[in-house]
């Protein structure tokens, strides 16, 4: 996903072994970015164009017209079955391969406003009834969608609108008399019932606790900190002599205290899996991610816009659209099938230089418009390239600043001058890895070259857009070139995964499960100073393509802002960790937690241990586990119990099947098994233990048997607690769960404790407007309402 498809990686990396011994030294030698590119592009020979074009026709990224009817058709049969999420995607596949003005893209926007009708996105479903008449649904049929429009404006209190769109209603049936008079009266009837609805609507109650507001009013940052941008004044920058570049604290900061708010610079949706041309049907069905959020800001939506070019790129309104147009895709719309063959890495590379063009990058890139060369060769154009290259031994006569990526008055912004000043770690990647990287940026410029000769055919039509947007502002894109393979060298340190909660489990649950999805990958130049920890003392969330870092535990004066890169102490051990950070980041981490473990004598980590059948004692060893206990001698080899795991898990998979498809008490007496069995080899806090306790949880809450669901979830919690410690965002979403459990089982008092408890933990990972936060809130809020209850089992 990150870098190029497999196909394409095993062709260069071939292609690496058969190169004459005197050329791999040559590239391997390269000290500047310049003399890799150019020494690895003059070997990309037509014949390896040709593969990767062949590869790139894979992906189905091309308006089909014959498309849009096999998904209206698909999204018809979810409609009939009142799947209305999955009719709404795949009318939005349907509209993505319609071109516009037809009646093609109007039926798909008129159904799915029907389906989001039914959603209760009315707003949406207004804005699909106006896209819908605008690209010119049929006449005969607007007086039915009309009707869904007046439903929508009453029930969002739009009532002079929606009298104005029943009176029109009237008027046009009285005249062509194409529908009987009743319908009017029930409308009629529903119109007075609803404005009747609306006038008695009182204003909604107060849903932020007042005890906690305090701490939290106002989660944007309230002063500018005159040294970073998008950072608390509570932070500052400085450099080490071994770490470099680290933020550190000005004063001590609190538990959930905002410390930075930043925009990604740059950001790429994960494209996911995406339909191919080798499947029996190149129409896929399957809600991806692509289907769900737009392409330019990441927000969610279920009446996505599609690009005017291709079917890929969809968007949540026409300004993002066109947003998206002007900055980038009109250069990367006939190049989608291409992008997704190199990966995200050549994407975000690619789209970090195009925006160059729309800011001013300071002496770093100034002269990039100005004195390009058509000739590599010439003086002038080696020195442009050599200001790419950036090297170490140059950075006085580029930038004179004392921080690099800082401006000439000393401060960081989100800007270009301070991406391009994250370290591309040149000399730790193989040469395997710089080549492959080269040779694919260089097979990018080449097609950019090709679709700069022409004109773009895509997209809003305004021929001075497409003048700003073409490659040919650049006279020489192996300048371009030594700029892409830069950032793409760069990413492997400095990308960040924008993540999203993910629901799981079926629509009918009673608990809310979710899992952390990758949405995106985006670059965050201010975020990106902040150096690793195993242990780290901030959490990150993102809202769209915002990342958000807030304190997770006092932080003193003069202490450094540390964020965990993904390798953490409570998911993976240390010698996992460290060969992680080391393959990826290229150093050893001599952070507390691991130094701490590497002096600990344990049996591995608490949530991967196995324990004594016969004293419940942790086992410990290698190749053959002896019991912790001194006095007791049992002992075993850790492949049979590795095989024992592997069964339970076989089993608990099996009784999940049975938990999804509602077979409620053969699932429970599966997964009780399942619990006898861990019971017996494995720790109290192993991971399956959790899992078991999770299902049987969700279970008994299917059965509307409270007392034994919240038993087994404070079972997990034990669990989640000990592997991810008792403040961590993992025991707020349990938590969570459990709240829900106590509030439908009515256990009034232990829901508002769990209420309390998950609310302060996801306050500080998660912020005050979180899905999470918002029902806790709607919970408390009900609870508190209630007349007393007499004190009772949940059953």
């Amino acid at each position: 996903m990150d870098l190029p498809v497999d196909e394409w990686k095993s062709y260069l990396f071939q292609k690496w072994t058969l190169l004459p011994k005197s050329v791999q030294v040559t590239i391997s030698k390269a000290k500047t970015l310049s003399d890799i590119f150019l020494h690895s592009s003059s070997l990309l020979q037509p014949e390896d164009e040709i593969f990767l074009k062949r590869l790139s026709r894979d992906y189905l990224v091309e308006k089909d017209p014959n498309a849009p009817l096999f998904y209206r058709e698909k999204g018809n049969n979810k409609f009939q079955e009142k799947d209305y999420t999955g009719a709404a995607v795949l009318y939005s596949k349907g509209i993505s391969h319609s071109k516009p003005n037809t009646e093609d893209i109007s039926l798909c926007y008129a159904n799915r406003s029907a389906a989001l009708f039914h959603l209760g996105q009315y707003e949406m479903c207004l804005e699909d009834i106006i896209r819908a008449q605008t690209h010119g649904y049929p006449e005969r049929l607007q007086p039915k969608m009309n009707l869904r429009k007046a439903e929508c404006l009453v029930t969002l209190g739009k009532l002079q609108e929606a009298s104005q769109t029943v009176s029109d209603l009237e008027s046009d049936f009285a005249a062509k008399q194409t529908l009987a008079a009743s319908s009017f009266q029930i409308l009629q009837k529903n119109l007075h019932r609803l404005k009747k609805k609306v006038q008695e609507k009182e204003s909604l109650p107060e849903t932020f606790p007042p005890t906690l507001a305090k701490a939290f009013e106002d989660m944007d940052l309230k002063e500018e900190n005159e040294q970073i941008s998008s950072v608390s004044p509570s932070v500052s920058l400085c450099t080490d002599p071994l770490k470099g570049r680290c933020l550190i604290a000005t004063k001590d900061i609190l538990p959930g205290e905002l410390l930075v708010k930043e925009d990604a610079f740059v950001s790429v949706l994960n494209p996911g899996e995406m339909p191919h041309h080798s499947l029996e049907n190149k129409w896929d069905t399957k809600i991806a991610i692509g289907d769900l959020y737009c392409h330019r800001c990441l927000k969610h939506t279920l009446a996505t816009v599609p690009c005017d070019g291709c079917s890929y790129a969809k968007y949540c309104s026409q300004e993002c659209m066109q947003q998206a147009w002007e900055f980038y895709h009109s250069v990367e719309c006939p190049l989608g099938a291409l992008l997704l063959t190199l990966g995200v890495f050549c994407h975000v590379a690619l789209r970090l230089t195009l925006l160059t063009r729309f800011e001013d990058v300071g002496k770093v890139t100034s002269k990039l418009r100005d004195e390009i060369s058509n000739n590599i060769s010439s003086p002038k154009s080696k020195n442009l390239v050599k200001m790419l290259n950036y090297d170490q031994e140059e950075n006085d006569e580029v930038v004179k600043t004392p921080i690099p990526g800082c401006d000439i008055s000393g401060k960081y912004e989100n800007n270009y001058n301070a991406v391009f000043n994250l370290l591309p770690h040149t000399e730790n990647h193989s040469p395997e890895h710089k080549f492959l990287c080269a040779l694919s940026v260089s097979a990018l410029c080449k097609e950019l070259e090709a679709a700069s000769s022409r004109a773009l055919a895509t997209g809003p039509n305004s021929s001075k857009l497409k003048a700003t947007v073409t490659p040919e502002l650049c006279a020489d894109l192996n300048i371009w070139g030594v700029a892409m393979l830069r950032h793409m060298l760069q990413l492997q340190c400095n990308a960040q995964a924008i993540t999203t909660l993910q629901h799981t489990g079926s629509k009918e649950s009673i608990i809310a499960n979710s899992r952390q999805v990758r949405l995106a990958t985006g670059i965050f130049p201010v975020v990106s100073l902040l150096n690793h920890s195993c242990s780290p003392n901030t959490s990150m969330s993102f809202t769209s393509t915002v990342a958000t870092i807030r304190a997770a535990q006092r932080i003193r004066k003069g202490q450094e802002i540390l964020h965990c890169y993904g390798p953490h102490q409570n998911r993976m051990g240390v010698a996992e960790r460290q060969q992680k950070l080391r393959s990826q980041y290229f150093f050893d981490c001599s952070c507390p937690a691991c130094h701490t473990e590497e002096l600990r004598t344990a049996a591995g980590p608490r949530w991967e241990a196995f324990c004594c059948n016969s004293c419940r004692t942790i086992m410990q060893g290698d190749d053959v586990l002896s019991c912790g206990n001194r006095s007791c001698t049992e002992s075993v080899s850790r492949d049979h119990l590795v095989s024992r795991l592997q069964d339970l898990q076989q089993q608990v998979g099996m009784a999940q099947k049975l938990l999804r498809s509602g077979k409620l008490e053969k699932a429970i007496q599966q997964l009780l098994r399942c619990q006898q069995d861990a019971e017996s080899f494995l720790s109290i806090e192993h991971t399956m233990v959790g899992e078991i306790e999770d299902d049987l949880a969700q279970a008994y809450a299917a059965l509307g048997d409270w007392q034994k669901s919240a038993a087994h979830l404070q079972k997990s919690l034990r669990v989640v607690e000990a592997r991810h410690g008792p403040s961590s965002v993992e025991m707020g979403h349990e938590l969570f769960k459990l709240a829900q459990v106590l509030f439908n089982g009515f256990a009034v008092p232990e829901a508002l404790n769990t209420i309390q408890k998950a609310e302060k933990i996801l306050l500080v990972h998660c912020g005050p407007w979180s899905d999470e936060i918002q029902e806790l809130q709607k919970m408390r809020s009900f609870l508190l309402d209630l007349p007393p209850i007499p004190a009772g089992p949940l059953g």
